[in-house]
């Protein structure tokens, strides 16, 4: 049976997660009605669901992609915070160490949200869903698209009570995550395979919700220890997120051969005493566990590269995770999705739903910012042993050598610190980091001396119990 319930456009997103519901968003408006197709029963608080078990480890939200959100639904920081969120200046409120040592808290040059995801996804659902042009198919499975190689033409979809129907659309976004079906669903419309590029560190994420000491609940700072890549062997690192509720949420990892165990009794210990310092150990064992670990070894890197197919169909595009997942030890998924959904808005706005050629506009426009982000995730996770079926290529080792370079200069050089975060935050383009300037800040190195510990204040120390 084929459903459309009155001649208006209409734009079905796939996927009601945080890229899908930002894509709702961005097309409200340009469509007269915008129906979210989700195969979980979305809650109305902050609450689990089975289709988001990544929700259990930690997150951080960039600002490159705080901005495309505010583009999108303006006042939402202000909603974040209201509901709980932190907004934390980079560097100033972050305790890192990197494989040259401990970066200085310099200055404000960008900032992150941080909360559980639970938090973030439900406080954009509510602002999206309050739109009454926007809807929601909860419990309803994709089957797959209808239409041809030509163009895109509706979707086929299996309700909660098995029953079968095709809902008819002028386009379809598809913001289904890793499980995305598009490959198939493109093949079955007479489309050849997309380009696909996979590299796997063999990462394994252990992730555990902490109060903080009573002290420590009214802001501390982001901690991370990262792996040191000049070493030989598996890289092992960790981050302490502080999150709304007087909670830390602490994540540790390690690539083949240097695992975290999934058990409760063990994590601690891996946090001390496998990380490359232990801070985030000593930290959470003055801490009380709120949760059990979660543990998953979802970590690979994928891309589909959609906007290099020789023919694309009209009327439907690829976006967020289904386009492209990271290591999220890197934390960019949802600043990507969020700027995607962006120039999905502005594209849409100039060209017209329907548009004849929009739908490969869109999918070439956010490539830009999935290809940033591969391009951060990728170039450190393909020199770990097995990441890829040839290694890492030569431009691989050229980037790789230039990179090392400047994060050993920002470790004592505010300026490059700043260009770096400049690019980590998707709010530019790597570009910056090749100008005149910081090539000759790279070649000097270092303005100050290597710190040789944590660079805590001693408030911040009493406050976590360290002193």
């Amino acid at each position: 049976m084929s459903e459309r319930p009155s001649p208006a456009s209409v734009a079905v997103v796939l996927g009601g997660s945080h890229t899908g519901m930002l894509a709702a968003a961005a097309l409200a408006g340009l469509a007269d009605r915008v129906v979210v197709v989700e195969r979980d029963d979305l809650p109305e608080e902050p609450a689990p669901r089975r289709g988001l078990p990544q929700a259990r480890h930690a997150h951080m939200l960039w600002s490159g992609g705080v901005r495309a959100m505010e583009e999108l639904l303006p006042g939402l920081t202000g909603m974040f915070v209201d509901a709980g969120a932190r907004r934390a200046p980079v560097t100033t409120d972050m305790v890192v160490l990197s494989a040259f040592g401990w970066f200085r808290r310099w200055p404000e040059s960008h900032h992150v949200i941080l909360a559980g995801r639970d938090l973030l996804d439900a406080t954009v659902r509510t602002r999206v869903l309050a739109d009454g042009r926007v809807e929601v198919l909860g419990g309803t499975e994709v089957l797959g698209l209808t239409g041809g190689a030509e163009a895109v033409t509706g979707v086929r979809v299996r309700e909660r009570d098995g029953g079968e129907r095709t809902l008819e659309a002028d386009l379809v976004v598809d913001a289904t995550g890793r499980s995305s079906g598009a490959p198939r669903w493109l093949a079955e419309l007479g489309l050849p395979a997309p380009e696909r590029r996979e590299v796997d560190s063999g990462l394994a994420y252990a992730s555990r919700l902490y109060l903080a000491p009573e002290a420590a609940r009214g802001g501390f700072p982001v901690i991370s220890v990262q792996p040191d890549t000049q070493a030989q062997g598996p890289g092992r690192a960790g981050f302490l997120l502080p999150i709304e509720d007087g909670r830390w949420i602490v994540t540790l990892n390690g690539t083949r051969g240097g695992e975290p165990s999934p058990a409760d009794d063990d994590f601690v210990r891996f946090a001390r005493e496998e990380l490359r310092h232990p801070l985030i150990g000593d930290l959470i064992a003055r801490a009380e566990p709120l949760s059990g670990v979660s543990f998953t070894r979802t970590t690979v890197n994928r891309r589909y590269f959609y906007e290099r197919m020789a023919r694309w169909p009209e009327n439907f595009t690829v976006l967020g995770d289904a386009m492209a997942a990271y290591n999220p030890v890197y934390g960019h998924g949802l600043a990507v999705g969020a700027q995607s959904a962006l120039a999905l808005r502005d594209l849409t706005r100039r060209h017209g739903l329907g548009a004849a050629g929009l739908s490969r506009r869109v999918q070439k426009a956010v490539a830009r910012p999935v290809g940033a982000a591969w391009d951060l995730a990728t170039g450190q996770d393909v020199f770990y042993p097995g990441a890829t079926e040839s290694g890492p290529t030569v431009r691989d080792r050229l980037v790789s050598a230039y990179v090392s370079r400047l994060m050993s200069t920002a470790t004592g050089n505010g300026r490059v610190a700043r260009r770096v975060t400049d690019v980590t935050s998707l709010e530019r383009r790597a570009e910056v980091l090749l100008t005149p300037a910081v090539l000759l800040a790279a070649a000097v190195g270092p303005l100050k001396p290597s710190l040789t510990e944590p660079p805590l204040t001693a408030e911040e120390l009493k406050k976590a119990g360290l002193q």
